[in-house]
């Protein structure tokens, strides 16, 4: 079983959460679902200098990365994911969806509104229960 191992990013702005949704993809459990911007650590970065880079890449923003929130090992079909979520804050809310086919800046409340992928249902949740 491949394993893959990313970061993700709980972008703040105010009191609302940048959601992302994923595009068409091969595997059809992650296919236009929503998540957390981020994606995969490369060799010599640390997890904080791979998200700094995944959210350049993916959504032109430079974020304030703060804290881990929680870490998420999720068994998909094809793959495990271990996933290192950051709480991250931005100065404005303008972003460039480079990756992603669509957005929206939900306050805690609404996050459950959305079609997440399944690794980030656990972080959701946290989000959630801790208001």
């Amino acid at each position: 079983m491949k394993k893959i191992e990313v970061v993700a990013a709980i972008i703040k702005f105010n009191d609302k959460i940048l959601c992302v949704q994923r595009g068409q993809n091969k595997l059809p459990y992650i296919a236009e679902k929503f998540e957390f911007p981020g994606g995969k650590i490369e060799i010599g970065e640390s997890k904080e200098e791979a998200l700094a880079r995944e959210l350049s890449e993916e959504l032109n923003i430079v974020a304030a990365i703060q804290s881990l929130f929680l870490t998420v090992v999720h068994q998909y079909p094809d793959f495990e994911l271990t996933m290192h979520s950051f709480i991250a804050e931005v100065a404005t809310q303008e972003i460039t969806l480079n990756e992603h086919i669509d957005s929206k800046w939900l306050t805690v409340n609404e996050l459950q509104q959305l079609d997440w992928a399944a690794a980030d249902i656990p972080i959701v949740n946290k989000l959630i229960a801790n208001g």
